[in-house]
């Protein structure tokens, strides 16, 4: 008898789906078995929300659908976080939530809850399989707009029904489409008309910019304009870039933020970059993204274009009449070139027995990883290091909670992406706090054949990046500390490589040997816990608060905190 289940493999194995990412469980039992006599890997790992994340690493990196499992009730409530980072990173991905038996739902049942309520808002699609006749066509329309829409799609099915006999063995394979979406002719010529008649024009690029790198280029090239990335364009718009003048942003550095600041006009291409207080207030704006919903949704415009980057950029170019002064850009460049100085100045080894600056691991890694790496930062201050000091190629990668800023994305995404392809090299750079969260992840590694991920390990004992957050709104630093282990003693009893680092001349050596190694590795590295990441620009409000945190701090009696962070930060400053 073909059942629902087996027919939902064949469908998933025909579509090319490779591995499925879960914990099995008895409602899961029927689709789990089907996949047991298929091509399908199934990646068993810790805990549902790693499943969710691996899918979200596997998606992103490939552009592939990539799937994940959860049993019902709680075991695909797991699922949730990482489902809604990779709808916030518009990848896509199925994830496959079993349900409570068909006939005891609505009763309180035993592990009940509402899925096509609880995924609703971390989907592009969710939808309840309550009978065998709705299948395999509430797959595939799963799987179309999954793919189409780039987003997260869920199938809920009770177990009974995956265990029914399939009413349609029916294969639907689906073809992910490649269409040209350019703006109008007189839109493009509206578009052109500001471009010419703009004394000081910046781009603003974002991840709708993959794929566009030389048309971008080119334009710019047209325009005499600098062109500043947002996070998630800097893997596709930092390398071979002579117009690049860095990010802008909480975690970008200053000269991002004066290219935009002093242009007469921003032009936003493929960028959805969230902060309003980073966008000039007096020069124009004209914004290009094929979501047509994200037009205005940050920042006033002056013109809004619906279009695909590389299309919309190639059809504007002819319009363009080249500008003969470069002022602005060179003016840009050059701050550029002092901005890019000063943090290198700051990427630099400490004496024996002084605190690690992270800025120095980050340096390291970026020399030492492989040329098509991708790197894979948790959430809080590995952003702003791997941000600030990890080069871009066109071959490396660059993944992240950048959106949805998820704690623990790092080594949980790494599974999906060294899942997919064994011989790539994988770097996720972990804070102490994140690894801790989902620690249980070190043990996937080994047991999946074993997955040769690099983990560094950014320890400074405290969640930093709170911290920060803390001193700048002028609180005390209070509840952010982490009593950890030996990090490096839990990977080698867990099977993997493992060295602890506490100088800065022993993190080369540490990094190379662990780089090399055929398996997975930690290197943790015991960083400068008062490290200040510091912003492109401080207003007053932030003046006030790092004053008013200074204050409380020595009257609560931690003055030699102060002192610390003075230390620490004074070659920052001066």
């Amino acid at each position: 008898m073909a059942t629902v289940a087996q027919n939902m493999v064949d469908t998933l194995e025909a579509n090319g789906v490779e591995r499925v990412y879960g914990i099995s469980g008895d409602s899961l039992n029927g689709f789990t078995d089907a996949l047991r006599n298929s091509h399908i890997n199934w990646v068993h790992v810790r805990h549902e929300e790693a499943a969710a994340f691996a899918a979200a690493g596997e998606a992103g990196v490939t552009g592939n659908l990539a799937v994940c499992a959860g049993s019902c009730g709680p075991g695909n409530l797991h699922l949730i976080n990482g489902l809604y980072d990779a709808q916030r990173s518009r990848v896509p991905v199925l994830a496959i939530a079993a349900h409570i038996p068909s006939a005891e739902i609505g009763s309180e049942y035993f592990q009940e809850t509402h899925p096509q309520e609880l995924f609703r808002e971390c989907s592009v699609y969710v939808e309840n399989v309550a009978s065998p006749s709705q299948m395999p066509r509430v797959l595939r329309i799963a799987m179309q707009t999954a793919i189409e829409k780039r987003g997260v799609a869920v199938v809920v099915i009770p177990g009974d029904v995956a265990l029914d006999e399939a009413v349609s063995t029916h294969i639907a394979e689906i073809t992910k489409t490649q269409p040209r979406v350019i703006p109008d002719q007189g839109e493009l010529e509206k578009a052109a008309k500001l471009l010419n008649d703009t004394k000081k024009v910046t781009i603003l690029a974002g991840a709708g910019s993959a794929g566009a790198h030389d048309e971008v280029i080119a334009l710019a090239d047209a325009l005499k304009a600098p062109i500043v990335h947002a996070l998630r364009g800097k893997q596709y718009m930092e390398y071979d870039n002579p117009f690049d003048v860095g990010m802008t942003g909480l975690l970008g550095f200053t000269s991002g933020y004066k290219a935009m600041e002093d242009s007469d006009l921003v032009l936003m291409l493929g960028t959805d970059f969230p902060y309003q207080q980073f966008y000039p207030e007096k020069a124009k704006k004209v914004q290009v993204d094929i979501r047509g919903e994200n037009l205005g949704r940050r920042t006033p415009l002056d013109l809004g274009l619906v279009g695909d980057v590389r299309d919309t950029a190639e059809a504007l170019l002819p319009l363009i009449k080249p500008k003969k002064s470069s002022s602005h850009l060179k003016s840009s460049r050059d701050h550029y070139k002092k901005t890019r100085k000063k943090l290198d100045d700051l990427a630099k080894p400490t004496a024996a027995g002084k605190p690690i600056h992270p800025q120095y691991v980050a340096r390291l890694v970026n020399e030492l990883a492989a040329d098509d790496a991708v790197f894979l930062p948790d959430v809080g201050s590995p952003v702003v290091w791997a941000a600030r000091y990890l080069e871009m190629n066109g071959k490396r990668g660059l993944i992240g909670s950048f959106n949805h800023g998820s704690m623990a994305n790092a080594v949980s995404q790494a599974i999906g992406v060294q899942a997919q392809d064994r011989h790539r090299q994988v770097v996720a750079l972990a804070g102490d706090g994140g690894l801790a969260m989902m620690l249980g992840e070190l043990l996937t590694l080994e047991q999946n054949k074993p997955l040769p991920v690099k983990i560094v390990v950014f320890s400074n004992s405290s969640l930093n990046f709170v911290e920060l957050e803390m001193k700048a709104a002028g609180f005390v630093t209070w509840g952010t500390d982490l009593v950890n282990p030996d990090f490096s003693a839990v990977a080698k009893a867990v099977g993997m490589y493992g060295v602890r680092v506490t100088d800065s001349d022993q993190v080369e050596g540490a990094l190379r040997a662990a780089f090399e190694h055929d398996g997975p590795a930690l290197v943790e590295v015991v960083t400068d816990r008062q490290e200040l990441s510091m912003p492109p620009t401080i207003d007053l409000e932030q003046v006030r608060g790092f004053s008013l945190y200074t204050l409380r701090t020595v009257l609560s009696g931690r003055g030699d905190e102060i002192l610390d962070l003075a230390r620490t930060n004074l070659r920052q400053i001066f």
